[in-house]
């Protein structure tokens, strides 16, 4: 089954709503790391490199459909860890919606890699928010993880089935200060794991501030264990980046 086309489709089947409303954002981060794992560690000629600092300019938008809670949206960032490769651009949509005093969000994402579409990944996602904790977990319906299965993809091996779990808390410490913490857990495929793919956790701590005129800025420290297994790519760093709702 094509899961991009899928996903399109659900897109264009969405209501339409006459408040239907558009918000944007644009960011600058001093690192990028996704699930722990820095996303830019190639260098010019192909081989890893481990650097403190590798900047990266991040920025999408948002449709949300009036009162009916539909959106969908898209995220774009720099990237540099797939060969071909230098940007990640990210389509989602999603329903939104109250129950029992928690706020749910169901939806699907896709993670694209122009140039290097063995990185290609599609996954379907629910989360609960109360107050200021969220619980989310992404499951993966792609043949992919994320090209984990590397060369040995056509083999039948298959990151398909993979799922991450993440916690993330907010909490306002003083006026415009938000402490933000999470703590996330991948499950690899079986086939993955049969592989020697390794189960690990990520982890994030750090503070944003709100500047006002939609412009925060936010520091903090993010990485992964498993350090033996994957190296400096699961090293902690840390990470300063400003962001602009538009």
């Amino acid at each position: 089954m094509n899961y991009h086309k899928l996903f399109l489709a659900c897109i264009a089947a969405m209501p339409v709503a006459a408040s239907a409303q558009l918000s944007a954002n644009l960011g600058l981060t001093s690192s990028y790391k996704f699930r722990g794992q820095d996303q830019d560690t190639l260098g010019s000629d192909g081989s890893l490199r481990s650097k403190a600092a590798a900047p990266a300019i991040q920025g999408g938008f948002d449709y949300t459909f009036g009162e009916t809670g539909w959106y969908v949206g898209n995220w774009n960032s720099n990237v540099h860890w797939l060969p071909g490769n230098s940007m990640e651009i990210d389509l989602y949509g999603g329903y939104k919606f109250s129950a029992a005093g928690i706020g749910w969000d169901l939806g699907a994402l896709t993670y694209l890699y122009p140039g290097n579409q063995s990185g290609n990944t599609t996954e379907l996602y629910g989360a609960g928010s109360y107050g200021g904790v969220t619980l989310k977990y992404a499951h993966t319906i792609s043949q992919d993880y994320f090209g984990a299965a590397g060369a040995n993809s056509g083999s039948g091996l298959r990151g398909r089935n993979t799922g991450y779990l993440n916690l993330g808390v907010a909490h306002e410490i003083a006026p415009s200060l938000t402490l933000k913490a999470a703590l996330g857990y991948t499950r690899f495929s079986r086939d993955l794991k049969d592989m020697g793919v390794r189960n690990y956790l990520d982890y994030a701590l750090g503070v944003s501030y709100d500047l006002g005129a939609g412009l925060s800025v936010y520091g903090g420290v993010q990485g992964a264990n498993q350090r033996r297994a994957y190296g400096d790519v699961n090293k902690a760093r840390a990470l300063v980046s400003i962001t602009k709702a538009l």
